[in-house]
């Protein structure tokens, strides 16, 4: 209620922008993967000179600005341009989506800890270490993961995770045009592409998709001998 100027990503809901004032200025800065999108450096630009005008900046992100959200990367260009900021964490997708249809990240009979990790590096060598991430008997939760699946699925089977490992993909979590879908990592990148799931989807593999509810419902049930 307070701000002048609203920055606000591609993927926000556009219902919170009810609670700004009518008098706000709103800007839309999408960045997204794949899309046309909003140089950074703009971004960043544009938040420092209305800051530094006196106005009430709010950057409006979907989910946790700290959490693959570029936050810390924003926090730090507008506090060497001696700008004051003000964090306020959400719920980053990584959690709200597998939540959303029933799935712990962590169990006591399935898993003892959860990975975050990108789908979509900024170069070939901030891609994650998928030999390295199969290996480890934790739950995987990929954000940015649906345009390289077929590669993901390759390398963490190629590292050792089996092909009936569960894997659920979430798509737009809690909105109304939320959708999922079950299946084994063998078959992902052929179910992926049947089900007309897009992006923005959350992947989530590991034990814990067994907890899925109404799995009986999903387009590819989990094998009876997982």
């Amino acid at each position: 209620g307070l701000a002048d100027v609203i920055l606000v990503d591609d993927l926000v809901n556009p219902a919170v922008l009810e609670h700004a004032r009518p008098e706000a200025r709103i800007v839309h800065v999408g960045k997204r993967g794949g899309c046309q999108s909003t140089a950074q450096e703009f971004i960043e630009r544009l938040m420092i000179s209305e800051a530094r005008g006196g106005r009430c900046v709010v950057r409006l992100k979907g989910g946790d600005p700290f959490m693959f959200g570029r936050g810390g990367e924003e926090r730090d260009h507008l506090q060497a341009a001696g700008i004051d900021v003000d964090i306020v964490n959400g719920i980053s997708s990584g959690m709200a989506a597998p939540a959303a249809i029933g799935v712990p990240l962590t169990h006591r009979s399935w898993s003892q800890g959860a990975v975050f990790v990108t789908g979509h590096g900024k170069d070939a060598a901030s891609n994650p270490d998928w030999p390295a991430l199969a290996k480890l008997d934790l739950t995987l939760v990929i954000y940015m993961g649906v345009a390289r699946c077929g590669d993901i699925r390759n390398a963490l089977i190629e590292g050792g995770k089996a092909p009936s490992t569960p894997v659920a993909v979430i798509h737009a979590a809690s909105l109304p045009s939320q959708a999922h879908l079950v299946t084994t990592l063998g078959e992902l990148t052929e179910t992926l592409s049947a089900s007309g799931l897009v992006s923005p989807s959350i992947i989530v593999i590991g034990d814990v998709v067994r907890c899925a509810e109404a799995l009986s419902a999903q387009p590819v049930p989990l094998s009876a001998s997982n």
